[in-house]
Parts: C-alpha cells; structure tokens; sequence
C-alpha cells in the first residue's frame, strides 16, 4: 500500500448503501482505501476503536447505537480521525448532535457525487497538512531530545531539566549509564554491529535506551533497570567465553561508566566510558568491553573506591623495576620474572600518566635492563634489539599486553644468552603462576607467551601432564579456596565468589555445584555435622605433594 493512502470505514444498516458509497466516487484516486464496514452501530464503534481509520463514513440512524452517539463515544476513547454524517433532510436534529459530537462534515442523501467528492478532497487536504505538521513537530522533538542528551553528556545544560520535561524526553528513569560501541578489530574495513542494534528489539518507544553519536562515538545510554540489566547480560556473555568468529559480539569493543541515579549526572556516565576508550591500550588479549571500575581512582555504586592507588611512574619505580628484573634475569628465575612483568602489567594498570608516556616507561625500563646486562656481561654476545627498532616497536603497538609480551621474550633471550639454564621445570612454573594468581581474570592465550609458548601447544602439553585442561584446573583452585574461605564462615558467599575469581556469583554457584555436589551454603552448612565432613571433606591447607 502506498504510505500517502488514507484509510475509509463505512458504516450504513443498509448494504446497498453500503455498495452505493464504496462506488459513487473513485476513492483510490482520492487518495483513501476501504478498511472496513458495520451494519449497526455497535459494530461500528468496535471496528473503529481497532482499526483507527483516517475516515468515517456513517449514517445518523443507526441501530443499537446512533451515528452520532457513535463518534461521541468513539472521540471519548481517543479516536482523532475525520467523519461525513449522512443523514435525511428532515433529521436536522442529528446534524445538531453531529456537530457537538465532533462532526466536521454534515452531508444529506441522497447522496450529491460532486459534494462528496469535494468533502473527501478537503478532508484529504486537511489530513496531509496534519501529518505534515505532525511529522514536523515530532522531528523538532526529536531534534530537541537530541540537543539535550548531547548536553546532559558534555554537562553544558544551561537550564535544569523539569519534571515535565524529563517525562517529555523520556528521562524520568531510576538510574542510567553509558555504553560506548566501537569496532572490536581496529584494522577492520567493515562496519560493524552496535550494541544498539542488538538492543532494539527490547526497546519498545525508547524506554530502555537512546541512541546517538557523539564526535563519531557511537552512544547508548541505558535508561532503568531492564536497561542496566541488559548490559550485565552481554558482558556476563563475554565473560564466559571468547564470542564466535562472525557473530555480532565479536565485532564489538564496548566501554561503560558507572551507573549514575539522575540526568543531571549523565555526564559522569559519560567521562568514565570516553576515558576508558583512551586506556583501550590496558585491555588483555581478546577483551571485549572496559568498565568504570577499571580507572584509577574509580568508586563503586556504595561510594567506596575500586581501585584505591593511584600511581604516578617516575624515576624510582624505573629503577626499582630495572633491578629487579636484571636480577632476577643473571639468576636465570624465570618465576619471579613473570611474577614480576604480571605486577608491572597490574601496577601500570593504575597509572594516572598518558598512554604516550607509560610506552615512554616501558621504553626507559628495556634501555636501562639492555645497559645493566651489558655491563655485567661485556664478554657474552647477546642478540638485544636494536634501540631504534625497539623503541619503534613499542610505539606502535596497540595494547600493552603485546608490550609485556615482548619484554617477557627479550628477557627470555638475555637468560639463553647468558647461561644455559634447564626447561624442564617450565610447567612447574607455569603451575606456580597459576597458584598465585588464579584469583586474576587469567586465561591460557595470556599466559601462555609469558612462557614462550603459544597458547594451542601449550593447552595439548598442559593436559597431557596434569591431567586435566587448563581451565578446569583454575576451576578446582578457585574451588578448594573457596571450600577454605566458606569453613572460616567470616565472608558472604558473593564476597568469597569475588575473592576466589568470580565476578559473577551466580556463575560461581554453577561451578561449584558442578564440582563439589552441592551448593556454597549447603557446603558450609554440612561441615557442622560429621556425616557431611565424612562426604564432602574440606580440602587442606598444605596438602602433601604427590
């Protein structure tokens, strides 16, 4: 159907009448298409209530209910379209009720062709200019919603928003935060999926979300708590697992701020997830979203800070860290160096200083270890990277595991260099990392290059050797601290979820469940009694070595 069609009901207890009207004139080229038809007025107030027809067409007798006691009832219910009376030339009374009841056209039978046939064109005229000015006034409302969220971001609303204006734009909501979308793979040439396009099919007249772009930044602002809620399912999504190649989360990096409880406040929301775009830098391997709680100096909902150090590098901490890593490098021990490269990686996390300056750092930390070693090692030839490549090398990376990554291999190189020290024990360490930061978001493509490994072979060696996978080895760690933490019976369970390495507690109450048999409670409830020690015995501090 043509979208400028207007749609006509008719309504006559006569149905030659009915015949009569649907022919005497060529409606389709007036304009209008026959949507419907009633015998009687009761039918006619239904079937105009549900179909909203841009005409009415209906006699002033009608039975059950009469014409004009028909429009009355049917403007009462909201209905805002056109009615032609017909009525005889001795029923002037029903003209009467006709025009208080909302009646704009009046007309006689018989019929007069050309009479109805100009009505309809004023009618048609009269309704093109109301869409007209309707479709005017709703982009003027959008444009002005557009101007005040794009305010309420930059914090530039010079007038505060009214309780009517907040329920006039839609802002009359509990709590809202901001999501930034962009590509996931910042080579791509594709465009592509928007978290907002995800989101719209929950949507409904904009009551969980709005859509806009800012600067190039694609922005939604989540809006109550199905919206909040529809974050926190897509990145539980994330955090299970790495998103299948080809599917729309795995097209997208997202960054979100904190949630925030008026509009005035939007602009908080907003700061965190444009700052967090700038410190994509920090994100692991295959990270799909950065939230709030990652900044330095951020605060949870309750006002208590995330991430309580705020560091600032200076030449103390380059020292420190340069000492430490040529020591730990001429004693060949490969633990405390990565123990060490995963506390700088943690630490830089909290810097406060611009990206350009902590690759400056990190740039400064290899040129000072390259000096040491060289120092102590005057006689040994080590294959060092040229400082004009690897300082190029550092600069143009995009992340800074790629950076920890390459320290982790020069450092690597320096030790095959220097001595001829036994791989043997690799898995050793990699079992020793594992033990002391299982409680961290690890994962075996992060680790594994810290080793000097890639991930696939090292999973196959891994298996192979402690005879189990390494994400289900992480499972029975956090498992057994947790078993530990809930005997001591001084934390809740979603803070012991937290504290073993589950953000998620309903997730943890999966996992647990699925090795131990029965839930956190239950388990801390059945140690009271011998029977469940018997059954579901606590595991052991110092378990003795195989």
């Amino acid at each position: 159907m043509d979208q400028g069609m207007e749609t006509l009901f008719i309504a006559d207890d006569e149905s030659s009448i009915r015949e009569g009207l649907k022919y005497i004139i060529d409606w389709e080229a007036l304009g209008f298409r026959l949507c419907g038809e009633a015998s009687n007025g009761e039918a006619a107030l239904t079937q105009i209530l549900a179909l909203n027809p841009s005409l009415v067409m209906l006699d002033a007798k009608m039975p059950k209910i009469r014409g004009t006691e028909v429009i009355r009832l049917a403007r009462e219910s909201g209905y805002q379209g056109k009615c032609i009376i017909l009525s005889g030339y001795s029923d002037f009374k029903y003209a009467q009720e006709a025009i208080k009841g909302g009646v704009s056209f009046y007309l006689t039978k018989p019929i007069d062709e050309d009479e109805l046939c100009q009505t309809v064109m004023k009618i048609k005229e009269t309704l093109s200019e109301e869409r007209q000015r309707s479709s005017h006034l709703a982009a003027y409302k959008d444009k002005a919603k557009s101007v005040v969220l794009r305010e309420l971001m930059s914090n530039t609303l010079s007038t505060p928003l009214s309780e009517e204006d907040c329920i006039h734009f839609r802002l009359d909501a509990d709590s809202y935060q901001v999501v930034i979308c962009e590509d996931f793979h910042t080579q791509s040439a594709t465009a592509p999926y928007t978290f907002a396009e995800l989101l719209k099919v929950t949507n409904k007249d904009n009551n969980i979300f709005e859509h806009l772009e800012i600067d190039g930044k694609d922005i939604v602002l989540l809006k109550g708590r199905l919206g909040l809620n529809r974050l926190n399912d897509f990145l539980e999504r994330f955090d299970d697992r790495t998103p299948q190649p080809g599917s729309p989360l795995e097209s997208m990096f997202l960054t979100y701020g904190r949630p925030v409880f008026s509009p005035t406040d939007i602009h908080l929301s907003y700061e965190d997830a444009s700052t967090l775009l700038k410190r994509r830098f920090f994100c692991s391997q295959e990270q799909h979203a950065m939230g709030f709680e990652t900044l330095p100096g951020a605060f949870s909902n309750t006002g208590d800070p995330v991430c309580r150090n705020v560091l600032l590098l200076d030449e103390n901490i380059l020292r420190t860290y340069s000492e430490r890593f040529v020591s730990y490098i001429q004693s060949y021990n490969r633990k405390m160096t990565v123990a060490a490269l995963s506390e700088l990686e943690a630490s830089l996390l909290k810097a406060s200083n611009p990206i350009g300056d902590i690759k400056l750092f990190l740039t400064d930390l290899y040129l000072q270890i390259k000096a040491m070693i060289s120092r102590n090692y005057t006689s040994t030839e080590i294959p060092f990277a040229a400082n004009s490549a690897m300082i190029e090398f550092i600069g143009r990376q995009n992340y800074l595991y790629e950076i920890i990554r390459f320290l982790s291999e020069q450092f690597e190189t320096i030790m095959n260099a220097t001595g001829n020290p036994s791989r043997d024990t690799i898995l050793d360490d990699i079992l020793y990392y594992i033990d002391h930061n299982f409680r961290d978001n690890i994962k075996l493509e992060t680790i594994a290059p810290l080793f000097g490994y890639n991930s696939a072979y090292l999973g196959k060696i891994f298996t192979k050797s402690v005879g189990e996978s390494f994400n289900s080895y992480i499972d029975h760690k956090r498992i057994d601290q947790s078993k530990l933490l809930l005997l001591e019976n001084n934390l809740k369970v979603y803070e012991i979820a937290e504290q073993v390495g589950y953000k998620n507690v309903d997730y943890f109450h999966k996992k647990f469940k699925k090795y131990v048999g029965i839930s956190p409670a239950e388990f801390r409830k059945g140690q009271d009694t011998e029977l469940s020690t018997e059954k579901y015995p606590p595991p052991q501090k110092n378990p003795p070595k195989a």
